[in-house]
């Protein structure tokens, strides 16, 4: 339940004057707490058979919880079998969770041998605590959850805040162990390495096998697994970790992809711009990059240092980063020279390479990776300006995501902690750029959701998240107001009443990253992309060797056209080579045997194995074309109006 808006235990004693409300366990605060008791249940499991096992933290997470153990071996996949059976016992047995308070030195004394946790105790309090293991420690009194039997015996206990399940037999049957991970102590190569078991819980064993079921539908769509099948992109080893390569046909994907934005950017009054890979340590001191953001950047490279025969510098060197945002760039762009408020909006758009020292264990194909391009823009307005290009941009990135196929959106405000140093500028800056991204989202009608704390380091944002075809939410673009760094890099332009005055700045990528969108678009697909997309769109398969030269002249028509298209002229009977084609997700496959020649027609084939016969070669050509320009899903007859 909630007590005066705290989540408490239901053994929590209130008073008359206590506005309680219930949690259902099928809310996103009955799921937490659901899967929270599980995780318990699994540290304990853990225990029975490893005594020796230290305890580190167990959260609930999306779906699901987990929780690190320090152990001397890995588990195992027997392991799991082994815990998964021991948890079922504990869960039969309908412990109980028993919240105690207790202080600082009793938990000390009474976890003496649980070193993670008596780290904890001492950082009690401490922000560095609650981002890294809130649902043991924070604010407040300190707290252990006993578990005991119906007869009141201590079986077992962890530190915690709660709350829990009444008991142990509430957790059911909805849940299951799914993998074994390591992870670093609180998330710090600097600390031990812990073993990681996942795990997930729902109030339901229905509901646990739709979550299944979803999951098993994701890995079919994973986009390293398609990536791999549909020879898109690779990762060798020989260029390192999170570093992408696009081999041809993933190459004309992405082709597609950029040029189809550039073509939107043009419509709507960008100047596309380009910039360096590195730069010098000044610009991201200048920016506040190497103040807030350091760890996520790679290290320097010490370049122009000259010394003579003798060892003696002569000339200091320099140090040289790889940039990781292209904003300080295209801030110098704009003050290279004096600004009149007739340019304003003044709207620079880049697709910039940048690099990001990602932690090797976060990296995750495409999704996450040390080098990505960012559909990267930086728009100054005057302050008059700013909610109509705001309401501009949100418009086109839904205009943009709609061409590609999403139409399931709603908004994330991101904003700032009051008081957190990490956030640059001055608050009533904050108060005003949060206010006008709210009043821009509402007025859009999508669904706002409150990210606190979600903002970037020199202004707030909102972000566009869209769910795919098998309802996953993904952020995609995000539009960010910045009243800061038009201030750290004097930016000035002359207003009409002939003073100098401080643009506002926006920031805005459409798509995000490339690597990342392309990797979204893959699964959401399923390798099934639109015409316009496909790395192949059409094939031409001939009934027998004497009707290629006939096909061979359809196709060049269709290339003329604009489209990708060729002849299969190998050895393979034909039945062969349309199912080899149907299983590379060619979206149209052209078949011509005696009849079509005569007649100067075709036969198309789709990807869901429907067919059009007798189609004139002309109206082919032109039905092809127009399907790809208006980026139509071409998957079964009917498709290609």
């Amino acid at each position: 339940m909630r007590v005066n808006g705290d989540l408490k235990d239901l053994a929590t004693t209130v008073t008359d004057t206590d506005e309680v409300e219930p949690v259902t366990i099928d809310s996103a605060d009955g799921l937490n707490i659901l899967r929270h008791s599980a995780a318990h249940v699994l540290a304990q499991a853990v225990q029975r058979i490893n005594p020796q096992a230290n305890l580190g933290i167990g959260p609930p997470i999306t779906d699901g919880f987990y929780y690190d153990f320090g152990v001397e071996t890995p588990f195992t996949p027997d392991d799991i079998k082994a815990i998964t059976k021991e948890m079922q016992r504990i869960v039969r047995e309908g412990q109980r969770f028993v919240r105690r308070v207790v202080t600082d030195d009793e938990a000390r004394a009474e976890l003496a041998d649980e070193p993670f946790k008596l780290e904890l105790i001492g950082l009690k309090g401490g922000k560095e605590a609650a981002e890294g293991a809130s649902v043991e420690v924070g604010e407040g009194e300190l707290t252990i959850y006993d578990n005991t039997t119906r007869d009141g015996e201590v079986v077992w206990k962890d530190l915690c805040r709660g709350p829990h399940l009444p008991n142990t037999r509430m957790i059911g049957n909805g849940w299951d162990l799914t993998r074994i991970a390591a992870a670093y102590w609180r998330g710090s190569e600097k600390n031990p390495q812990l073993q990681r078991i996942y795990g997930t819980a729902w109030p339901t064993k229905d509901e646990l096998r739709a979550y299944q079921e979803r999951i098993a539908e994701a890995e079919r769509r994973d986009h390293r697994k398609l990536g791999a099948e549909m020879d898109l992109f690779s990762f060798p080893d020989e260029i390192g970790s999170g570093l992408a390569v696009f081999h041809p046909k993933g190459g004309i994907i992405r082709y597609e992809i950029e040029e189809n934005l550039r073509k939107h950017l043009l419509r709507n009054g960008y100047d596309l711009v380009n910039s360096p890979h590195i730069t010098k340590k000044d610009l991201f001191m200048t920016s506040g990059h190497l103040q807030t953001y350091a760890d996520g950047m790679f290290p320097p490279m010490h370049l122009d240092e000259v010394v003579d025969e003798e060892g003696n510098v002569t000339r200091q060197g320099q140090d040289y980063y790889l940039k990781p945002m292209n904003c300080p760039f295209h801030n110098l762009i704009f003050r290279s020279r004096g600004r009149s408020y007739r340019e304003l909006p003044l709207r620079l758009a880049e697709f910039g390479t940048v690099y990001r020292y990602e932690k090797s264990g976060t990296l995750s194909g495409l999704t996450r990776v040390r080098g990505l391009t960012q559909d990267d823009a930086h728009i100054y307005v005057a302050q008059d300006q700013v909610k109509d290009e705001l309401t501009t941009n949100l418009n086109l990135v839904l205009d943009l995501l709609r061409d590609y196929g999403l139409n399931d959106f709603y908004l994330e405000l991101s904003t700032n902690e009051v008081g957190n140093p990490k956030f640059l500028g001055e608050p009533e800056q904050w108060t005003t750029a949060i206010d006008t991204l709210r009043e821009v989202a509402i007025e859009s009608g999508l669904e706002l959701v409150a990210d606190p704390g979600g903002a970037a380091f020199y202004g707030p944002k909102i972000s566009v998240q869209a769910r795919d075809a098998i309802g996953r939410t993904w952020q995609m673009s995000t539009i960010q107001l910045d009243f800061n760094q038009p201030d750290r890099f004097e930016l000035e332009y002359t207003g009409p009443d002939g003073q100098k005055h401080r643009p506002v700045m926006i920031h805005r990528a459409l798509l995000g990253s490339v690597e990342r969108f392309f990797a979204i678009l893959l699964e959401h697909y399923a390798g099934d992309f639109p015409l316009w997309l496909a790395p192949s769109q059409v094939v031409g398969v001939p009934v027998a060797e004497q009707y290629g030269d006939y096909l061979d002249d359809v196709i060049a028509q269709l290339r003329d056209a604009g489209v990708r298209a060729d002849v299969d002229h190998s050895d393979d009977r034909m039945q062969k080579k349309i199912r080899n084609h149907t299983t590379a997700k060619v979206p149209v496959i052209l078949i011509v045997g005696e009849q079509d020649r005569a007649a100067g027609t075709v036969s198309f084939r789709f990807r869901d194995g429907t067919q059009e016969n007798g189609v004139p070669v002309e109206d082919a050509v032109r039905r092809i074309s127009a399907a790809i320009a208006s980026h139509a899903l071409v998957l079964k007859a009917g498709d290609l109006a």
